[in-house]
C-alpha cells in the first residue's frame, strides 16, 4: 500500500507539468482557477479541452493495461503473459483497422470495433489453448503469440490493400498515441476502469491462490476455471477499451506488473500497484515524448515500444 500510494502521489507532479507546459504555457494558479471554473476562457479551452483529457486518458489507459497485465501474467504464471505479447492488443487493432479501411467508420465505431476485435481474439485464443478443460500457462502464451502473428500479417495485408487516405489514418491510429484525445474517447475507458478495476481487486486473493498451482488452489476452495475465465474476461475488456482510446500501446502491460512486484518485494503480482505503476509509466512516457532532444517528439506508443524492447531483452537475459 505504501508503494501504491507513492505511485499515485507521483502522478500529481506529472499532471502539473502536463497541464502547465507546452506551446501555450500556463501558470499553476491559472490551472487551479480554470479547473474550478473561474479561469479565463482561452486557458479553460486549452486545459479542459486538450490537456486534461490527454492526461486523464494516460491515467486510465495505463491503469487498465497495468492491472490487465498483472492478471494475464498471474493466469499464465509467466512474465511474458502480457496482452500485447499474446495477441489481444493486436486483435483490438485488427477490429479498428477493419472499421477504418473497410467502412471508413467514425471514431466511436472504430472504438467499438476495437473492443469487439479484442474480445473475439480472446475467445479464439482461449479455445485454442484449452486442453482437457483447462487453459492458461505456457499454452496460453504460445497460442497467443501465434494468433498475434497471424493478426499482424492480416493487419499489414489490410493496410496494403486499402486506399491511401484510409491506410494513413489507420497507421496513425496503430502507432499508439494520446494526441488529440477528447472526452468522447476518454469517458468510455474511464467508465470501464472505474467499474472493472474493483472487480479484479476483489478477486485478488483468488488470483493469488492460482499462483500456487491448480491443485493447491482447489484445495483452498477456489473455483479455478471460473476464477481464471472470469478475471481474464474482465482484463480483456479493459485492454480492449484502452486500445480503443489510445491505439496499441506496448510495454506498459508487460513491464508494470513485474516492476511493481520488484518495488513491493512481495510474493505475488500486486494488482493495485500494477495499475498505479501503469498509469505513472504511461503519463510520464507521454510527457517525455513531447520533449525529446533534437525536436524528436514522437507518439507515446513509439516511446513505450523502444523502452519495452530494452526491458524485454533484460527480462529474457535474466530468465532461467
Amino acid at each position: 500500500m505504501i508503494v501504491a500510494t507513492v505511485l499515485v502521489v507521483a502522478l500529481v507532479p506529472v499532471g502539473i507539468v502536463t497541464m502547465t507546459t507546452g506551446t501555450y504555457e500556463i501558470h499553476v494558479a491559472d490551472v487551479l482557477a480554470a479547473l474550478s471554473g473561474a479561469g479565463d476562457a482561452p486557458v479553460e479551452r486549452v486545459l479542459v479541452g486538450i490537456r486534461l483529457p490527454r492526461f486523464v486518458a494516460g491515467v486510465v489507459v495505463g491503469a487498465g493495461l497495468g492491472i490487465a497485465g498483472a492478471v494475464f501474467q498471474t493466469i499464465s504464471r509467466n512474465a511474458l503473459g502480457s496482452p500485447d505479447v499474446i495477441g489481444f492488443t493486436t486483435g483490438a487493432a485488427t477490429g479498428a483497422i477493419i472499421a477504418i479501411v473497410g467502412f471508413g467508420a467514425p471514431g466511436t465505431i472504430v472504438a467499438a470495433a476495437a473492443v469487439a476485435g479484442g474480445l473475439a481474439t480472446a475467445v479464439v485464443t482461449t479455445l485454442l489453448s484449452t486442453r482437457r478443460r483447462t487453459f492458461g500457462g505456457y499454452r496460453l502464451v504460445l497460442v497467443g503469440i501465434g494468433v498475434g502473428a497471424l493478426l499482424n500479417a492480416l493487419n499489414d495485408l489490410l493496410l496494403t490493400r486499402s486506399q491511401r487516405d484510409d491506410a494513413i489514418g489507420a497507421q496513425i491510429w496503430l502507432v499508439g498515441t494520446l494526441n488529440a484525445r477528447g472526452w468522447e474517447e476518454v469517458l468510455p475507458t474511464l467508465t470501464a476502469v472505474v467499474l472493472l478495476v474493483p472487480v479484479l481487486l476483489l478477486a485478488g486473493s483468488r488470483l493469488r491462490a492460482l499462483e500456487l498451482g491448480d491443485d493447491m488452489a482447489r484445495q483452498t476452495g477456489v473455483a479455478v476455471d471460473r476464477v481464471r475465465l472470469g478475471t481474464m474476461a474482465v482484463a480483456v475488456v479493459l485492454v480492449a477499451f484502452a486500445t480503443a482510446t489510445a491505439g496499441p500501446i506496448s510495454f506498459v502491460a508487460l513491464a508494470a506488473p513485474q516492476l511493481a512486484l520488484r518495488l513491493t518485494r512481495g510474493g505475488s503480482l500486486p494488482l493495485f500497484g500494477s495499475a498505479a505503476l501503469g498509469a505513472f509509466l504511461l503519463t510520464a512516457a507521454d510527457l517525455g515524448s513531447q520533449y525529446l532532444p533534437l525536436d524528436l517528439s514522437a507518439p507515446v506508443g513509439l516511446v513505450t515500444g523502444v523502452l519495452g524492447g530494452g526491458y524485454l531483452l533484460w527480462l529474457l537475459s535474466r530468465g532461467r
